[in-house]
């Protein structure tokens, strides 16, 4: 049976003057009737789906929204409560009777004016030839939408597209979020190693194979724009803020633009030698690290998941192992003689074996740890699959 990965593709709309007051308009009222369908599910205990639409299906068709358009606000509602609710029982929003925990549970959930809206094939078509969507509004189906992207994406859309797709404004700008699902490659059983990756704040990635993505640049990125937003934040003034409101994806652009590149040269490294990737199972580690105050800042701007995540989905769709490790002791184990000792790390840089003197870079050093963890860990996975015998 084919395995798939699902990926988002991203176009840019380009609609007319009166298309994209259509567009505008029709996300102001789908998320008005989502804020009202949350506040009847908050009082009636967020009851299921199914039930929902008893109470709220009528009200939403006679606001003018379409039965698709009706039915994905509910929809949309019932999940975004769902997604709480994980939240909760995950620790994310703090213990029971936190002031965060609180607040959340203690009002409905409410949508943004111009929040993501699905619409599924009846509602919105793709012309791909012609590089066009017709769409449903609350005015109307609006057909002959433009749209831009890369040639890169034209073809994902035109050999994966499936499912729904979200619209979504920023800025003043519209765009279309499309689901694809790729096929994946077969997972290459037999891996001939494992390539280590020690994620950092210095060095954003470090691999056994000696590929090492600097965090230099990216660092002082995020100190630029935290000290531009400091400025204007001080100005005030309504051009300021004007400004900030430009501003305020470029950073998460560009952090994603650096991660993509380093996990697709990490992963690229790993199909062309035939390895698998070891990472370290870093779950929780913003409550497990304890920082001094000014570096809060960087570890928690730090998107650790986001690199991990970008590996793990381009590594399935290439087919090459992965497999997260036990982080205890990596930066302070040898990976020569296997000794540790807390003394064994001189400083962020600098590893020097107490037992053995074996000197090398402490990433580096981690890394070579964090590899030679994988074959166990990936051989108990792979056993585990192993069905029980009739």
């Amino acid at each position: 049976m084919i395995s798939y990965v699902k990926i988002v593709t991203q176009v840019k709309l380009m609609p007319e003057a009166d298309q994209a007051a259509a567009l505008r308009s029709t996300l102001r009222t789908v998320n008005e009737a989502a804020c009202w369908v949350s506040k009847v599910a908050f009082e009636r205990g967020v009851p299921r789906e199914y039930e929902l639409r008893k109470h709220a299906y009528a009200e939403l068709k006679a606001r003018g929204l379409g039965a698709q358009a009706a039915q994905h606000v509910i929809k949309k509602t019932r999940d975004a409560y769902t997604t709480l609710k994980a939240n909760i029982r995950a620790g994310n929003l703090g213990g029971e009777g936190s002031k965060r925990r609180v607040k959340a549970e203690s009002k409905p959930i409410t949508f943004r004016p111009k929040a993501a809206q699905p619409f599924d094939d009846r509602s919105l078509s793709w012309q791909l030839d012609a590089q066009t969507v017709s769409i449903w509004t609350t005015a109307g189906r609006l057909k002959n939408v433009g749209f831009v992207c890369s040639p890169d994406a034209l073809k994902v859309l035109r050999e994966h597209r499936r499912g729904e797709s979200d619209l979504v404004e920023r800025e003043g700008v519209f765009y279309l979020i499309a689901v694809c699902e790729v096929p994946e490659k077969p997972v290459n059983e037999n891996p001939a190693d494992w390539i280590g990756v020690d994620l950092g704040l210095v060095n954003i990635a470090t691999t056994s194979t000696g590929y090492r993505a600097a965090g230099r640049g990216l660092n002082r990125h995020r100190k630029r724009q935290l000290d531009l937003r400091a400025k204007l934040q001080a100005k005030g003034t309504q051009s300021a803020r004007r400004r900030l409101k430009q501003r305020s994806r470029k950073e998460a652009r560009h952090t994603a633009n650096v991660n993509h590149i380093v996990s697709k040269t990490i992963v690229t490294i790993a199909e062309r030698t035939g390895r698998g990737l070891a990472l370290e199972e870093l779950t929780g580690i913003r409550d497990r690290v304890r920082l001094r105050k000014g570096q809060r800042a960087q570890l928690h701007s730090w998107s650790f998941h986001q690199l991990g995540s970008f590996l793990a989905y381009k590594a399935r769709r290439v087919g090459v192992p992965l497999v997260y490790v036990d982080p205890a002791y990596t930066s302070q184990q040898c990976s020569e003689c296997y000794h540790i000792d807390r003394k064994n790390r001189i400083d962020q840089a600098t590893f020097a074996c107490r037992a053995c003197g074996f000197l090398a870079n402490a990433d580096d050093n981690a890394s070579h740890n964090i590899g030679r963890r994988a074959e166990p860990v990936w051989i108990a996975g792979r056993e585990s699959r192993v069905p029980d015998s009739p």
